[in-house]
């Protein structure tokens, strides 16, 4: 497996709609995979979509860290592969969400996010995968998702002024600050 390189905001690749995916059996996609989970668990990351490294397909891959499950969350084991996924939302109910991206180093924003999703696609061995995901990973599915149609998650924010270095973010951009910010 390969570490491959992570583009980063700016470069073309990130605004352009990926491609499906003909052949998930096709040995360079089972290697675009492979290095795609070893290039998100070298990153630190939590998901990472094939545009990220520079390949227009319809592919992403995503994890949730224990750390990061919610009570109630249905636990994801291991690493989701999707690919030509069809997200769907389930209900109406929006969340506002801190995000940070692997192509936007250092930054964080809040982004308003489907609480609940219901999503469709192959596996890496192609069978037909559905379900349903809320909390934190219907979050990293809808910022995945994102990516495979050009859209990186400050083009989601309603509002810049939530839109800050981790550091700072992290400090001033609570979710009780958010939400005091909103109300008004």
């Amino acid at each position: 497996m390969t570490v491959l390189g992570i583009a980063r905001m700016g470069q073309p690749v990130l605004t352009q709609r990926a491609e499906d995916v003909e052949d998930v059996t096709d040995p360079s996609i089972q290697t675009l995979i492979d290095d795609m989970i070893e290039t998100m668990w070298d990153a630190g990351g939590v998901g990472l979509a094939a545009p990220q490294v520079h390949v227009l397909k319809r592919v992403f891959v995503c994890r949730v860290p224990e750390s990061r499950r919610h009570e109630g969350e249905e636990p994801l084991e291991g690493v989701q592969v999707l690919v030509n996924p069809v997200l769907r939302p389930v209900g109406e109910a929006i969340a506002m969400r801190p995000e940070g991206c692997l192509s936007i180093p250092g930054l964080r924003g809040w982004v308003p996010r489907y609480v609940q999703i219901s999503y469709e696609g192959m596996d890496r061995i192609g069978q037909r995968v559905s379900g349903v995901a809320g909390g934190f990973h219907a979050n990293v599915m809808q910022h995945e998702a994102d990516h495979l149609d050009g859209i990186l998650y400050p083009m989601r924010m309603p509002d810049l002024s939530l839109f800050g270095f981790e550091e700072e973010a992290g400090r001033f951009l609570t979710a009780e600050a958010v939400t005091e910010k909103l109300a008004r």
